[in-house]
């Protein structure tokens, strides 16, 4: 959607006046008028997509082009030179211009530049939120006219307003300015279609646009309705994952428990225990080990862990060795230093068996303890 703002001097009267709009499609202008048309017509399409913009035109009468020219420049370069030419040019407070340069595409390429105020961007941008609008851009009206043949002007019907164009500039037609600007160069009326298509050149690739600097919109994050859907149908299958993970795990912990169960009463019984669960089985088979003198409260169970242990301190001697039928192992150990005695008791506990020690004076400078060893973990 195109739409022209109307001029500053008068904003006021243009509060309830209709303006001059163009429906634009694919390059193809489907609509226009000047009445409040646009409203429903902008209403109707607004929701289409990204590509659906609102370009507003701001008149010549406001904001006056002049194009620099610098060979030798590079195109950052003659932009900033540019800016800086045409506010040294201007009337009026700098603090209150608003000027704004294209940039060229190539070295040697002029540099449009438009100069208005602060003021005029306020009462625009003023007029267009009070009609619920936000404007992708907004380009000078004087823009859009093409430069001219050599030693000749155009002039241009554009949105209400007759402009002016020469080669280095672009301006709002006055009947007594002209003739004096003009000198003894012909001004040619542009013919209606070559204006529109090259205000349609203009829309697709604007020169410069006005919402810059100062007046370049903030950049606002929208979420998208979709993608937040999204999101949280992928949050709720996360934690549903979480939860499930861990109760799939219990469920198959519970099931291996019980058929290891299973298996430990079935051996049991083929072993002649009759027992209702695996813990009574282990129950009654430690006590027929015990009372045959075998499996955990064996002498050989305690005895290999002391063995294994005294490995790994060479300096450990053992003195005496006892064994009694509750699977208790108790020995005498002798070393040079308490460390190695130590070292065998912490080896001992970290397999699991219970420990007491008691230190005893030994012959020799030799340190000697009384250690007693549960045989069952």
């Amino acid at each position: 959607m195109l739409i022209w703002l109307p001029r500053v001097a008068a904003l006021a009267d243009a509060a309830a006046a209709p303006a001059a709009w163009l429906r634009i499609d694919d390059g193809v202008v489907v609509d226009s008028g000047q009445d409040d048309g646009w409203v429903a017509d902008w209403e109707k399409q607004g929701d289409d997509g990204p590509d659906d913009r609102l370009i507003a035109l701001a008149p010549a009468a406001d904001v006056p082009l002049r194009w620099f020219h610098y060979p030798d420049a590079a195109p950052a370069q003659a932009a900033a030179a540019a800016r800086i030419d045409a506010l040294k040019a201007s009337l009026g407070d700098a603090a209150g211009l608003h000027v704004v340069a294209g940039q060229p595409t190539e070295m040697g390429q002029a540099v449009p530049v438009a100069v208005t105020t602060h003021a005029a961007m306020t009462g625009w941008t003023g007029w267009l939120a009070a009609r619920g609008l936000t404007a992708a851009a907004i380009i000078p009206a004087a823009a859009a006219l093409p430069p001219p043949e050599a030693d000749s002007l155009w002039s241009a019907e554009l949105g209400g307003e007759r402009i002016i164009r020469s080669a280095d500039r672009a301006w709002a037609s006055d009947p007594e300015l002209d003739p004096l600007i003009a000198g003894n160069h012909d001004v040619a009326p542009l013919d209606a279609e070559a204006m529109r298509e090259a205000l349609l050149l203009t829309l697709a690739a604007p020169p410069l646009d006005l919402l810059s600097g100062a007046w370049k919109p903030k950049r606002r994050w929208a979420v998208d309705p979709a993608m937040l859907r999204l999101a949280k149908r992928l949050a709720i299958a996360l934690v549903a994952v979480s939860v499930a993970i861990p109760i799939v795990y219990a469920l198959r912990l519970t099931a291996d428990t019980s058929r290891a169960d299973d298996a430990v009463v079935a051996m049991a019984t083929r072993a002649g225990v009759t027992a209702s669960d695996a813990s009574a089985a282990e129950t009654e088979i430690d006590r027929r080990l015990a009372t045959a003198g075998g499996g955990p409260l064996a002498f050989s169970v305690p005895a290999s862990a002391l063995y294994d242990a005294m490995r790994d301190a060479p300096g450990v001697s053992l003195k005496n060795l006892s064994h009694r039928t509750d699977g208790t192992l108790t020995t005498t150990l002798a070393a040079p230093r308490v460390d190695d005695i130590n070292q065998v008791l912490l080896a001992l506990q970290a397999r699991g068996y219970r420990i007491t020690a008691q230190p005893m004076a030994g012959a020799g400078g030799q340190q000697m303890a009384h250690v007693t060893i549960r045989a069952v973990p």
